[in-house]
């Protein structure tokens, strides 16, 4: 609930959030939208797993939503209530089932018209956005048993797999395969340890499920948008990219948001952020991404992940964006918001504990696994000070290990003072780790310094040492030596274009833009990378009022 604490935190508060009335006005300015049929008592509306995406505003007669896998009842929605979820905004294929209990008279609102609903009245488009949260919050608090997941949380894969689906706010129960609840699950879904991860839903069981396949399931990944050709797609769901889904859809463009892994970046890997505007009190960044992607999703924007991309190219209608299953999306302009990919250290074994005891972000799902337990965190900037403070509160203690000499270095002050004062953190300047060991698990480290090399042990190891650029993708647009992307003045004579000059994060290629971590020169700070993909749009706009002044000339 830490991301929408207005909803209210006790379920009596998110309940009354969840299931309000419509009065008469507003419930008549509401169905303008949709189109009106009848339901009759016994008949099935909805079940789970279907593609419709319909808001279901009730006039007369009753509707029941249920969890049919425990007979739970979720909603019963009478005259001048509604039918729905944060579905409706994602295209999430539906998560629960819904019969007649009367006849009577409903209007449905398609996902077209509801997408007009949501931009052009702000009245109604709040009260449905917070019951959809709240009812959303509601279903994640309960877990209900239309996904179950059986698996090892501590494995690479379990990772990965838990990653996603609280990124992607997905309400699911999460069996540990070797408690008796996993174990009876597996006997009953009869399935083997070389299965797992497994993932159960009530029209499939998918077997070494990872998140790109259960995306897919659940309807989360790519669908051509309804004008076949996007405005605007954004590659990469970081801080730059959620900002410009948010300021593009709010401005109209058609827009696409893409991301290999989940929504959030790097960022949301952070346990707390404190200088960020208005946010006097800090929050995590898990937070942060969180009302980002529902303030893109309210504006129309459409969001895919996991959806890697491969490739892109240029083409009459402005560019083509290749997935990495072969999909090709045309679109008008691309914004390249890829970021940086997390460095590692050169160890034996690296690899072998990534996800059983190394970890790139320090959130609650990893302070979960360490607690109690002694941890390191390598790493002398923002990240890695935020990582050591979070973590102290729950691991047993913690070591920062910086390679230089200085931690004030690149540290922010009230960072390094924090960390200072703070007993439960040992501070080692001049110190790398040089070793791993452990058994399927990290179990210990050998931290070296100058004039000595001790073991030490450590069930978490929590790597902060910066990224390279995610670019590797990219082939006509000019990169700097490290792989970063130029833009504007930066792009100098590799310009591409004719007859105009690059605009503000424009690249080489006209009509491609970079915001955030993979351009050249940029801040690596959150602020800036929400700055950056929000004052892209402008150019985007300025782009595309060229291009269409192009074609009317040439026509």
């Amino acid at each position: 609930m830490s991301s929408f604490p207005e909803l209210g935190g006790q379920a009596e508060e998110l309940r009354e959030t969840a299931f309000p009335k419509l009065d008469e006005e507003r419930f008549a300015r509401a169905v303008a939208y949709g189109c009106r049929g009848e339901i009759v008592a016994g008949e099935l509306v909805f079940e789970i797993g279907d593609l419709d995406t319909d808001l279901i505003l009730v006039e007369s007669g009753e509707i029941q939503v249920t969890l049919p896998t425990d007979d739970h009842t979720v909603l019963t929605a009478g005259p001048r209530e509604f039918v729905g979820e944060v579905n409706l905004l994602t295209g999430q294929t539906r998560i629960l089932a819904a019969r007649a209990t009367a006849s009577g008279v409903v209007h449905r609102v398609g996902r077209e018209a509801f997408r007009r609903l949501m931009a052009q009245d702000t009245d109604l488009s709040d009260l449905l956005l917070r019951a959809f949260l709240a009812r959303r919050r509601l279903l994640v608090q309960r877990a209900g048993r239309n996904l179950e997941i059986i698996g090892d949380q501590a494995t690479s894969a379990g990772l990965a797999l838990k990653t996603f689906l609280i990124r992607q706010d997905l309400p699911h129960r999460w069996l540990q395969q070797d408690t008796p609840q996993g174990r009876s699950a597996l006997a009953e879904a009869g399935l083997t340890d070389d299965d797992l991860p497994a993932a159960v839903l009530p029209r499939e069981t998918i077997t070494r499920v990872e998140p790109r396949t259960l995306s897919h399931s659940l309807g989360l990944t790519f669908r051509r948008t309804p004008e076949g050709v996007a405005d605007l797609t954004i590659v990469g769901a970081g801080p730059a990219g959620l900002a410009a889904a948010v300021y593009g859809a709010s401005e109209g463009l058609e827009t696409l948001l893409l991301d290999a892994v989940a929504t959030g970046g790097q960022a949301a890997a952070s346990s707390r952020i404190e200088n960020y505007l208005g946010f006097p009190f800090g929050l995590s960044g898990e937070a942060l991404a969180a009302r980002a992607v529902v303030q893109a999703l309210k504006f129309g924007a459409h969001l895919a992940s996991p959806c890697g991309v491969v490739a892109m190219r240029r083409s009459a209608e402005g560019h083509v964006v290749t997935l990495v299953d072969g999909t090709e999306i045309p679109t008008r302009t691309v914004l390249i918001a890829t970021g940086a990919a997390y460095r590692n250290l050169a160890l034996d074994r690296w690899d072998e504990f990534v996800g059983a005891g190394i970890y790139y972000a320090a959130t609650e799902l990893e302070a979960r696994g360490v607690a109690g337990l002694p941890v390191t965190v390598v790493g002398g900037a923002n990240s890695a000070g935020q990582a050591a403070i979070y973590l102290a509160e729950h691991a047993g203690a913690v070591n920062l290990v910086v390679r230089g000499p200085d931690l004030a270095k690149d540290m922010s002050n009230y960072l390094v003072e924090r960390i200072l004062a703070d007993p439960r953190i040992t501070v080692r300047t001049s110190t790398r780790v040089t070793a791993l060991t452990g058994g399927k698990r990290l179990e210990a480290i050998t931290l070296t310094a100058p004039d000595s090399a001790e073991p030490c042990a450590c069930f978490g190891l929590f790597c902060f040492i910066g990224a390279t650029p995610a670019t590797g993708w990219l082939v006509d647009v000019a990169l700097d030596e490290r792989g970063f992307v130029p833009t504007d003045v930066q792009v100098g004579a590799r310009w591409t274009g004719v007859g105009r000059g690059p605009l503000p994060f424009e690249t080489s290629v006209p009509g491609v833009f970079a915001a955030g971590d993979v351009r050249l020169s940029s801040m690596k700070r959150v602020a800036s990378a929400v700055g950056e993909g929000a004052s892209a749009v402008r150019s985007v706009h300025q782009a595309i009022a060229a291009s269409t002044g192009a074609v009317v000339a040439a026509g």
